[in-house]
């Protein structure tokens, strides 16, 4: 054993009050740290022998608390999480990790770097059902696994902060991947919003492995009663694991078969039968604390940071395929000043704000959350990613790619064509310029055709940039020449590669 863990949780209220009594009863919980005074009091009352605060500032600055748990709303995770890492404490985060994948990526360096543990409540992989299928998936049992489905429906609870794929599928998710033992090579997904134009309500989720392997998975908090259940087929057995069920019925095994005659296919039922789980049951909440515990000791935990990252990936896969089919709530959830112009035939992403006397070109894709300024021209036939800025009067040509993240300051200039003239049509010596995830175009630069801009570059105010630019590098000047490294979170890095800023250490080219 390592030494004494002494826990804050962080979040004492819906789902952190079951933490606070299972991390109590494993003697870690010291603290607890609570915005809500009502709540703070009755946890007060519930644990007398655990300290009580409301100042989050006053968990990370304690030298008695080496480990937080963190049970807050999800938009809250990323950032919390962060500042505990950097405080030197072990981390464990409720699901989702983070809000995106750049975020959870950011954790599990920042974790590596600090040599701290991230760890994930993806409290399924910890449930004696999962654990017996997977033996059995294992032993042979089921056969060659062919297809995985999954329900997770009920009547709320109905959040706000995020909608209900990011609400109730990391746990369906986390468990399909662990079972298949490989990351989708398509993830597509369908959404239908009810109660709020921008919040789904119900999603429907499809993952195809290279191994051939299918999943899909049903989320919905608009239904009449609680349903948590997933279907595992093998060609030799089926098994049904049915959380609602008592625990001599929780899991199910099926011999169905399926027998061709004359080239039809031909199901053959049988009776199924209960697994015994009550021999070595534990409440997977307890589990999933001891596992906590485990991995501060060394021990390798199923769901660490990287497990966590690889199920964000596939959230965000699946969030991007709702927004780009979603065209009826698009509609309803741009903004676009009544001065400006949109051609035919262009998408227009979820949460994107169009200023005044801008024109967007025909065919040209704008992704989510994207703030396009005044006097602004895009397109036609442009690719613009998702949480772009182009700051007023910049105009984006034929051939100018943005991926996600990319702002553009003020007044800078992409080309086209490295040899224009008035007289002379050249529309196809159009050269391809590529600005990638992350990167920075200061105010009136000018950028040449022709030319990559690496991820989370950095161009300063008024520069030349006459040829590529690599990732994180910093360039100014006329023209543009090498003047450093920059981090992804803006700040210059030292002769370590290491930003003071935030901790991380980035991989130079």
């Amino acid at each position: 054993m390592g030494d004494k863990i002494n826990l804050a949780l962080i979040g004492a209220g819906h789902w952190g009050k079951n933490l606070a009594r299972v991390f109590n009863e494993l003697g870690l919980l010291k603290t607890i740290c609570e915005s809500s005074e009502e709540i703070l009091l009755k946890k007060a009352e519930e644990y007398p022998e655990v300290a009580t605060t409301s100042s989050f500032a006053e968990v990370l600055t304690s030298p008695d608390i080496n480990a937080i748990a963190i049970a807050t709303p999800a938009e809250l995770h990323y950032s919390l999480a962060k500042k505990a890492l950097l405080a030197d404490k072990h981390v464990f985060v409720e699901k989702p990790l983070s809000m995106t994948a750049q975020e959870g990526e950011d954790l599990v360096q920042i974790a590596k770097k600090q040599g701290k543990v991230l760890f994930v409540g993806h409290i399924l992989q910890y449930h004696s059902a999962v654990q017996t299928i997977k033996k059995m998936l294992q032993e042979g049992e089921l056969g060659k696994l062919q297809y995985i489905y999954s329900n997770r429906l009920n009547l709320g609870k109905i959040r706000r902060e995020e909608n209900i794929l990011w609400s109730f599928a990391p746990h369906d998710i986390s468990v399909i991947l662990s079972l298949i033992g490989e990351e989708p090579i398509d993830v597509t997904a369908t959404a239908t919003n009810i109660l709020h134009p921008d919040i789904a309500d119900t999603t429907i989720t499809n993952m195809k492995f290279s191994s051939g392997i299918g999943a899909h998975i049903f989320v919905s908090w608009l239904h009449p009663f609680k349903e948590q259940k997933m279907v595992i087929i093998g060609d030799r057995n089926m098994v049904v694991f049915d959380d609602t069920a008592p625990i001599d019925k929780k899991l199910m095994l099926y011999p169905h078969q399926i027998s061709w005659k004359d080239g039809v296919p031909i199901p053959e039922k049988k009776d199924g039968s209960s697994i015994d789980l009550s021999k070595n049951w534990e409440e997977p909440l307890t589990s999933e604390g001891r596992a906590f515990i485990n991995a501060i000791n060394g021990q390798q935990a199923l769901t660490d940071g990287q497990e966590g990252l690889r199920v964000l990936k596939v959230l965000q896969r699946a969030q991007a395929s709702m927004d780009n089919n979603s065209h009826t709530s698009q509609k309803k959830s741009y903004f676009i000043h009544e001065s400006s112009l949109i051609d035919e035939g262009c998408e227009i992403g979820t949460g994107t704000k169009i200023w005044h006397f801008s024109h967007i070109l025909k065919n040209t894709q704008i992704g989510n959350k994207v703030n396009i300024g005044q006097n602004v021209v895009i397109g036609p036939d442009v690719k613009v990613g998702n949480n772009v800025k182009i700051q007023n009067n910049v105009s984006v040509y034929p051939g100018v790619t943005l991926e996600d993240n990319v702002f553009c300051g003020p007044s800078c200039v992409f080309t086209n064509v490295i040899n224009p003239r008035s007289s002379i049509p050249r529309k196809g010596e159009i050269l391809k310029t590529l600005v990638r995830e992350g990167a920075t175009i200061g105010a009136n630069s000018t950028i040449l055709c022709g030319t990559t801009i690496g991820k989370h570059a950095f161009i300063g105010a008024g520069s030349v940039v006459t040829q590529d630019v690599k990732d994180n590098e910093l360039v100014f000047g006329n023209p543009a020449k090498f003047q450093g490294w920059i981090c992804d979170c803006g700040c210059k890095l030292d002769d370590k590669s290491q930003c003071s800023e935030c901790g991380k250490t980035i991989k130079i080219p």
